[in-house]
């Protein structure tokens, strides 16, 4: 094993999946911190995906470092800890207190951050973040309900959650190229840095910045990071010649399409789904939380549904009535009651013979995955930037899932992904 990742939630572990995959590394992604020692010889990189985003920071770092542990003793040589292009935490963390845990265990002297993602709209220019043409804390994260964020200034929203002094390589060193983005770490370091925003607005950034820190013990940032690691590897004998796309086995069964995410992009797509003709119901958390909606009457609606398509389940809102749920309910409490509905939605439907779920929400990927039981997966053909279709690899009947970053996917991204499997 050549890289092992740490992805903190299940739709950023397939994005960076795809990314190594298609990048000519065998890749497999395993769900939840390993319970046993791995045994995956044929893997030039493993991806562990956490839940890991949201939940406390001390229980984030003890899963991180767990799964760190894990791959360290299956011989991984660097660690690649993944989090989402949008750099989704609060000042608590948890992409600060999970990178310093790593860089301690690790002994890692610097510490590169990067989420950037061009395919996606996602750059770093002078250490703020860009959502298309927006900065971050214009952008519709602003309203996230999670993880609102309102400084799109990296260099700050890292140092307000690390202990470590924080520096920027900034484009003109990025443009330079390799040799130029060591040195500029080598002078953060001499200054009594640990921690480095990188700078990219471009694949051609992405790909110097992989060069430049290829031999680093611990990478952190997005998927797009990770798309000039390969080479890297390849450069120095440890990888073969990219391979084609793997396409995966047929999967045969029903489907169904769940959106738990409540986010611009994903609720572009549920208005295109329903304006397409696709039959939907949207679910409230208000509603489950009294009880007034039950995963037993959404199984039993989406199976009456006779169409060549697949229902579509969601409760994607707009700000406002979310803000309404969480006074009632608490924060964390409505987004839960949804993740526990969809969960148990997706198992019952997988034992009534449903075999392929397309899922959008990090979270509610996570409810979804944990709740069908998928310890591991296969990494498929790409359906839009970062979100590939995967299969399992431990299941009986396999099943088919896509999951979808709430923030990822054109606008006709549900009907795109069935007619793929089709």
């Amino acid at each position: 094993m050549l890289i092992g990742v740490i992805a903190d939630d299940f739709t950023g572990a397939t994005d960076l999946a795809l990314m190594l995959a298609r990048g000519g590394m065998r890749t497999v992604q395993v769900i939840g911190v390993p319970g046993a020692p791995l045994d995956l010889p044929d893997a030039d990189a493993v991806v562990v995906a956490l839940k890991s985003r949201t939940i406390p920071a001390a229980d984030a770092v003890r899963m991180s470092l767990a799964a760190a542990d894990a791959l360290l003793a299956a011989g991984a040589e660097q660690i690649f800890f993944k989090y989402c292009s949008t750099f989704d935490s609060t000042d608590a963390g948890n992409i600060g207190p999970v990178a310093e845990a790593l860089a301690d265990r690790l002994g890692a002297r610097m510490v590169v951050a990067c989420p950037a993602f061009p395919a996606n709209g996602r750059t770093v220019y002078r250490g703020h973040l860009f959502v298309g043409d927006q900065l971050l804390s214009e952008s519709s994260m602003r309203d996230h309900p999670l993880t609102p964020m309102r400084d799109s200034n990296l260099v700050r929203v890292l140092g307000r959650q690390v202990t470590g002094k924080v520096g920027l390589v900034a484009r003109e060193s990025v443009a330079a190229g390799p040799e130029a983005i060591g040195a500029r770490l080598s002078a953060i370091e001499a200054d009594g840095g640990r921690f480095a925003i990188l700078d990219a607005i471009s694949n051609a950034d992405l790909h110097a910045i992989g060069a430049a820190i290829g031999d680093l013990p611990l990478v952190t940032g997005g998927s797009g990071i990770a798309l000039g690691l390969p080479d890297h590897w390849r450069r120095k004998g440890r990888l073969a010649a990219v391979p084609q796309s793997a396409e995966l086995p047929p999967v045969a069964g029903r489907g169904v399409f769940l959106a738990g995410s409540c986010s611009q992009a994903t609720r572009r797509q549920v208005a295109r789904a329903e304006a397409d003709g696709i039959a939907s119901r949207r679910i409230d958390p208000i509603s489950v939380a009294a009880g007034e909606t039950t995963a037993e009457e959404i199984v039993a609606w989406v199976e009456a549904q006779t169409g060549d398509r697949p229902a579509l389940i969601y409760s994607s809102a707009d700000p406002a009535d979310v803000a309404a749920a969480q006074d009632l309910l608490g924060r964390e409490a409505a987004g839960a009651v949804i993740e526990r509905l969809l969960g148990t939605v997706a198992s019952s439907l997988a034992s009534r013979g449903f075999t392929r779920f397309i899922v959008a929400g990090g979270e509610t990927s996570g409810a979804v995955v944990e709740a069908l039981r998928v310890r591991s997966l296969q990494i498929g053909p790409e359906i839009d930037p970062g979100i590939p279709w995967t299969a399992t690899l431990d299941a009986e009947p396999r099943l088919a899932l896509a999951l979808k970053s709430g923030n990822f996917g054109s606008e006709d991204f549900f009907l795109k992904a069935w007619s793929m499997l089709k």
